[in-house]
């Protein structure tokens, strides 16, 4: 027997999946039937009313709208009935008293364009063809997929509303608006921002901010998700407006670890033009944030480098890629292993980074690389040394159903947009966030208990709530028992917590510890949100410790919609610590980099450069010590002070120029394609460090294509094997990969056997973290910077 509703539509037998309506079934089965308030992903509204069809039951026949009834057994539906085309037209009549029709009624639409004078009527202004949405507008797509002949006996009303151009990123014409209620519903359902909503004016509804304020001042995110929905022009883009594209191309947003999977529109000159959440995304489930959403603008940009550039007398020159090469080989040759250093991009793929570690021991024979947003060292490290990965340990999308969120030393609505969306969900579920943090962020609003602990006291603070859990017979008890190794020492250690000393040393009531402990032990699923802004590796350390300790008791380790997801930066920070651009067991990191450069220890650095300058308040006496340098090769999109110290300077493609793979906080390995071809002499990262090996003598970097690098990296990375460009053409995979098939683990920690080892935490060494500064600066990246 099928799983689901078996019925008709249009004489066809349909399987409905359980919960979906008639249309979602109809989709499914790639029938058409219109619709304009629909969209996937959101709750069926019923607003528009073009959807309806007739449907049969047990003799009885109504006449329905699909997007909001579910289908009953043998039920027999039919999309174009005589009764539904007629109550279809009526219904798009209606729409068109309040939106420009001239162009939709008129039969020489096929002929016209933007210039043309209209051959009707010389009135006639408001025409598709001069839409910002022209070709893109499913208001016209529907008029046409229905064939309707409209007589518009109705006469159109215009509002005669001002265009809303005060605020970033996009416009708002509203006398192009058809109330279909898309943009309201996916501010409050999906993103849960609430900053647009349904107003009166006069009697008349229409869509706007609750006070008629600007967008900035009621609270918007600018994720531009209501620009992506619109289905008319109402909603625009202001960059490229008036551009029309001739192709999509799926790719990878670049600038966090979420890893949205966009869609790219690309017009007829290879410009990038527009960008939107990918609805088949597995990481961001079709939404972007600001920065994905309008930052891609920058691959246009025509002040990019084009060409190498050497420096001579004191001056930088242009020069071939042959001169910058032989002037790379003068420097760096004859450096011993400690006097050069590699800072890869936080962006650049693996294949990237692999190329860049590969390089530093075999050509360089030194272990002084790391990625430029590594400063979450400690954060990843200690995860790495108690969970074996230092990454997500579930699928991001399992935190919508997570019955409690703990958050910790981490501001996720600005750093990790998507995965922020997730948690908010959750709470629009009913589940319960405890916000742990000294700073007040976005998310302390969705809490029920926001613990604001003295800065450095967050281990201690998690470890009382573990004492906590201890003393009311709150732990997973069959957990601890079967799969946590010395679960009774670590019961033991923690006596050590006495919870009004913990309350005493981190400023918290001793009543909100307990609170806390009872609503994260009694939720079925309870995820933690880690991460450690403004703490100190050490400090982090204990955190990683105090939370997977926190986890472990509770039995949220390989539990799904639990887990722990590190809230660390860099879009490709895993993938380069997958690819060991990292710092080896006597290499330097990125923050030791920076005074061994002060001093002379580091004498000549490669810096892939593509946003390395402001990154982190860490990073801020990079670009000083690097004028300390014997000699500078960096490779860069753009100009700026750290380009304007290099010796050679050589040009960077960017994301949209090139095919290679990212991995994302969730362990997902995403595949980047190209959507604008270089236009100058840009090189990858892969490539540059291939030229460069060659031009030193090696023969090892012989590779044709990122393809054949990320063969490579399949071969000598474990959790990589099974993996391949073809392979990921289909999606991204989440490692490590089954060997016998290409299947991902999208949940660590899931087998029963698999034991968990747990820490046995010391009071003392807990508060050694806690600061005694009167002022302490607690540092977060915000989302509008790089």
């Amino acid at each position: 027997m099928a799983d689901g509703i078996t019925f008709t539509i249009d004489g066809r037998d349909v399987v409905a999946q359980p919960g979906h309506t008639i249309l979602q079934a109809a989709l499914d089965q790639e029938i058409y039937i219109p619709y304009l308030c629909y969209y996937p992903k959101m709750k069926p509204e019923g607003t528009c009313r073009t959807c309806m069809v007739e449907v049969e039951v047990n003799g009885r026949k109504m006449t329905v709208a699909s997007c909001t009834t579910p289908p009953m057994p043998d039920a027999v539906v039919m999309t174009n009935t005589p009764e539904v085309q007629e109550l279809r037209k009526d219904v798009i009549e209606l729409l068109m008293t309040e939106h420009p029709h001239g162009c939709l009624t008129c039969h020489r639409i096929e002929l016209c364009g933007p210039q043309d004078i209209c051959q009707r009527h010389v009135t006639v202004t408001d025409r598709c063809t001069i839409c910002p949405k022209n070709e893109r507008c499913e208001l016209k797509d529907t008029v046409r997929m229905v064939e309707l002949d409209l007589r518009t006996p109705l006469n159109y009303h215009r509002r005669d509303l001002p265009i809303h151009v005060d605020d970033p990123f996009y416009d708002r014409d509203y006398n192009l608006c058809i109330v279909c209620s898309r943009c309201v519903r996916v501010c409050d359902e999906v993103r849960f921002d609430t900053a647009l909503t349904l107003t009166s004016r006069s009697g008349v509804t229409l869509v706007g901010t609750a006070h008629g304020t600007s967008l900035l001042e009621s609270g918007c995110e600018f994720c531009g998700a209501c620009v992506d929905v619109c289905p008319t022009g109402a909603l625009t883009e202001r960059s490229y407006k008036w551009e029309k594209a001739v192709s999509e191309v799926t790719t990878i947003c670049t600038n966090c670890p979420v890893g949205c999977q966009m869609v790219a529109e690309v017009n007829k000159f290879g410009k990038v033009v527009r960008f939107k959440g990918d609805l088949a995304g597995a990481a961001n489930n079709g939404q972007a944030c600001m920065t994905g959403k309008f930052g891609y603008d920058y691959t246009n940009d025509g002040s990019r480098l084009k060409r190498p550039y050497i420096r001579e007398d004191g001056m930088l020159r242009k020069a071939t890629w042959d001169e910058a090469l032989e002037r790379i080989k003068q420097g760096l040759a004859g450096r011993t292993p400690g006097e050069v250093a590699i800072i890869t991009s936080p962006r650049g793929s693996n294949e990237d980074q692999y190329s860049a570690a590969k390089f530093a021991r075999t050509v360089l024979n030194t272990t002084n690389i790391d990625s430029a947003l590594n400063s979450d060292h400690a954060l990843l490290s200690q995860l790495e040394v108690r969970l074996g990965a230092g990454a997500a340990t579930n699928p991001i999308w399992d935190l919508e159903d997570a019955k409690c969120l703990l958050v910790v030393g981490g501001n996720p609505t600005e750093e990790q947009n998507v995965l922020a969306v997730a948690a908010k969900k959750a709470v629009r579920k009913e589940a319960k966030m405890i916000v742990i943090d000294s700073r007040e962020t976005e998310l302390t609003r969705y809490a029920v208990e926001w613990l604001r602990p003295r800065p450095g006291s967050e281990a201690l603070l998690i470890a009382g709530i573990g004492r906590a859990i201890f003393d009311e017979a709150l732990e997973d008890k069959e957990f601890v028992a079967t799969r946590i190794e010395q679960g009774e020492a670590l019961k033991q250690s923690l006596w050590a917590f006495d919870l009004e000393k913990v309350s005493r040393d981190t400023g918290i009531e001793a009543s909100q510890i307990r609170q806390a402990a009872r609503i994260f032990a009694t939720s079925d699923a309870g995820a933690i949100l880690l991460g450690a802004n403004g703490l100190d590796d050490s400090a982090a350390e204990k955190l990683v410790d105090a939370a997977v300790d926190l986890s472990a008791i509770t039995g949220n380790i390989g539990r799904a919609f639990g887990g722990i997801y590190p809230l660390y930066q860099g879009a490709n920070t895993l993938g380069a610590r997958d690819m060991g651009a990292t710092p080896g067991e006597n290499g330097l990191g990125i923050i030791d980099m920076i005074p061994a450069m002060s001093r002379g220890d580091i004498k000549a650095a490669l810096v892939m450069a593509d946003g390395v300058s402001g990154y982190a308040p860490a990073l801020e006496g990079l670009p000083i010590a690097l004028g300390n340098l014997d000699f500078l090769v960096v490779s860069a999109v753009f100009d700026s002070e750290i380009t304007a110290q290099a010796d050679v300077v050589l040009p960077a493609a960017t994301y949209a120029e090139q095919s290679s793979t990212v991995t994302n906080v969730e362990r997902r390995v995403q595949l980047l394609r190209v959507t604008a071809e270089p236009r100058h002499e840009e090189l990858t990262g892969w490539e540059t460090i291939a030229r460069i090996a060659r031009a030193m003598g090696s023969t090892d970097f012989a590779h044709g294509s990122s393809s054949d690098v990320f063969a490579e990296i399949a071969g000598n990375i474990s959790n990589y094997r099974e993996l391949s460009h073809e392979v990921l053409q289909s999606g991204g995979i989440q490692w490590p990969v089954d060997s016998s098939s290409v299947v991902g683990t999208p949940l660590l920690h899931a087998d029963s056997t698999q034991k968990v080892t747990v820490v046995q935490l010391s009071y003392d060494e807990l508060a050694e973290s806690i600061g005694t500064s009167a002022l302490t600066f607690a540092p977060g990246r915000v989302l509008n910077q790089p």
